[in-house]
């Protein structure tokens, strides 16, 4: 189920919307209860996912990023990891 953005005409209160259904749409602001509402263009946001953490790096000595960051360090960029 896709959140729509809103923002009041009346008020200028932005809210999002839940839509269930395609043609899903709120009748009014929640706020000032106006009927002039607009909806608004929102920017895409893909899921990522987080970098894989460096747990025991084979050649941790040869890695020159500090240690204190976990493992060794790289975040696994270092390609030591085969």
């Amino acid at each position: 189920m896709p959140i729509y953005e809103y923002t009041c005409g009346v008020c200028g209160h932005a809210f999002e919307h839940l839509a269930r259904t395609l043609s899903d749409k709120p009748d009014r602001c929640p706020a000032c209860g106006a009927k002039k509402i607009a909806k608004q263009l929102s920017a895409f946001a893909p899921a990522v996912s987080a970098p894989r953490a460096c747990r025991s790096c084979a050649n941790e000595s040869a890695c020159a990023a500090p240690a204190a960051h976990g493992g060794c360090g790289c975040s696994c960029a270092c390609h030591h990891h085969g």
